[in-house]
């Protein structure tokens, strides 16, 4: 899930990437790929190779414009920003298989992008009572790992750093500009788009709504769970030829979808699952951390699909 901020900048170094990137882009060298060179605090990096919890959460917060944020849901949800750290994971979500993966490898520190305990805000009382947050919790405590989420913060790098890992994993940065969700690519019908999606982003399975030759050329690309809101107003506003998204209410981004080709409209639809269409960016987070952590391994797990087809 994404909220949007305004795309703002640092003074000082911001400055002067701003020259580089205008430089850059008369050199021929391309907007997509200017705008994927580091950005404030990108360099930034310790001599030393003790690092606490603490020390690299704000690592990554001096990476994106405005941070921290007064109002936020990426919070620690459990650990202390004290705790020395052993090791990274990254990954989407901090499973009850990620979380042993951990304590097998000697790290105790995970960074998930969505929520530990089953809702947006991590509520461990939502439910009460809840036999498996005791028992997730009860994991994390007895064998001290700390999670942090990394939702709000990583939409806020610039680019933003799920939709920037997603595009650059299915290879079509050329095509991309940031702060834009709609991508210009070669046409290809909606059944090889489909493949290429399959094959680009690691997905066994997904879903789409429009007939299989239908061609594609317009993309608008929603990774996550955005809402059908959101979708709607995307597609309203730049008439895409296909809408690409995570995850879908059944009752409101599918059936706008098949009434809009029913009556007439050219707009298809391919689900390609939650957790699956974020995993490339916090993929990227680790290439991207792992400079900055001499001494420290980052390790990228991937959470994977949570369903079997059958």
């Amino acid at each position: 899930m994404k909220t949007e901020r305004p795309i703002t900048f640092l003074q000082g170094g911001e400055m002067r990437r701003r020259s580089f990137i205008r430089n850059a882009i008369k050199a021929g060298i391309g907007t997509a790929v200017a705008l994927s060179l580091p950005g404030p605090g990108f360099g930034n990096k310790h001599k030393s190779a003790s690092y606490t919890v603490g020390d690299i959460m704000d690592i990554i917060l001096k990476a994106v414009p405005g941070a921290p944020f007064a109002q936020t849901v990426d919070t620690l949800k459990s650990g202390s920003r004290d705790s020395k750290v052993t090791g990274v994971i990254t990954t989407m979500f901090a499973t009850v298989k990620t979380i042993e993966m951990a304590i097998s490898s000697g790290v105790n520190f995970i960074i998930a992008h969505e929520p530990t305990f089953y809702n947006h805000t991590d509520d461990k009382e939502w439910v009460s009572p809840n036999h498996i947050v005791d028992q997730k919790l009860k994991l994390l405590n007895d064998h001290k790992i700390t999670v942090w989420r990394l939702h709000d913060y990583i939409h806020s790098f610039v680019p933003d750093g799920v939709t920037y890992g997603v595009v650059k994993k299915a290879g079509w940065l050329p095509y991309f500009s940031t702060g834009s969700s709609i991508l210009e690519v070669p046409e290809i019908s909606l059944t090889a788009l489909a493949e290429h999606l399959k094959t680009s982003l690691s997905i066994a399975h997904l879903r789409i709504i429009g007939p299989g030759d239908m061609p594609c050329k317009k993309i608008a690309l929603l990774p996550g769970a955005s809402g059908g809101q959101r979708h709607m107003e995307v597609v309203e506003k730049n008439a895409p030829d296909v809408l690409v998204v995570g995850e879908v209410h059944e009752w409101e981004t599918a059936e706008y979808i098949r009434d809009t080709l029913a009556l007439g409209g050219k707009t298809a639809l391919i689900v390609l699952g939650h957790s699956v269409s974020e995993e490339p960016g916090m993929e990227w987070l680790q290439g991207w951390l792992q400079p900055q952590l001499p001494g420290v391994k980052v390790t990228h797990v991937v959470a994977g699909n949570p369903f079997t087809w059958v």
